[in-house]
């Protein structure tokens, strides 16, 4: 698998990412949201770099350019519910693209630290192949994105496979180093210390779905 750090160079993208880890701005929903739909928008375009474009020509009111489109059948597809606002950021530049949805969430069957991924719902079009990118703001552990991943791949086979997150465990990187096959590509924005006893990511930002869309029962 190929992993591509975004933050490894300065640019604005660290400067939205300051503010979603601010437990001052933190509390402010909307700006949260916006924020994650941002640095979805810079991963987007730092991604579209990779795809593939052929050569077109557009009549303009004083004669014809030739210039490249995308060629890539898109399809977009994100981890329910934290993955909707990074969703709505690839969105913004992919705007021709497919959309899927799957849930994915930890279930805690003896309420103690232990858990398991349940994945239970699944709502995308075929993504046989075409270019799948699969968007989630965190990486921890990796199990979640894995638990989809085999889920997606059961019946069909995309061209290209692209993960996006926002904000990576060193032990969720090196799973999916692991598991996931050579042709993927994993987009980091940020790569942070590491997990903590509960496997949440340190220092992390807390819970994404929680911040940008109110706590759950």
């Amino acid at each position: 698998m190929h992993v591509h750090y975004l933050s490894d160079n300065n640019s604005i993208l660290n400067h939205f990412l300051s503010q979603l880890r601010d437990v001052q701005v933190q509390k402010d929903s909307m700006r949260f949201r916006k924020n994650i739909e941002r640095i979805g928008e810079i991963m987007a375009y730092e991604l579209s770099k990779s795809l593939e474009y052929k050569p077109i020509e557009v009549t303009t009111p004083l004669g014809i350019k030739k210039t490249t489109a995308l060629k890539d059948n898109v399809v977009i597809c994100s981890i329910l519910r934290a993955g909707l606002t990074l969703h709505t950021g690839f969105m913004n530049f992919f705007d021709d693209a497919e959309n899927g949805f799957v849930s994915a969430y930890r279930h805690h069957p003896n309420n103690d630290d232990e858990f398991e991924i349940l994945v239970e719902y699944r709502a995308a079009p075929s993504f046989n192949n075409k270019t799948l990118l699969l968007v989630d703001p965190m990486l921890a552990t990796g199990q979640s994105l894995v638990a989809v991943f085999n889920q997606l791949m059961e019946k069909e086979t995309p061209k290209e496979i692209h993960i996006a997150v926002v904000i990576a465990a060193p032990e969720g990187v090196e799973l999916l180093k692991k598991v996931l096959p050579d042709y993927c590509h994993l987009w980091v924005a940020t790569l942070d210390d590491c997990l903590n006893d509960k496997k949440y990511i340190v220092p992390g930002l807390g819970d994404a779905g929680d911040l940008a869309y109110g706590n759950k029962l």
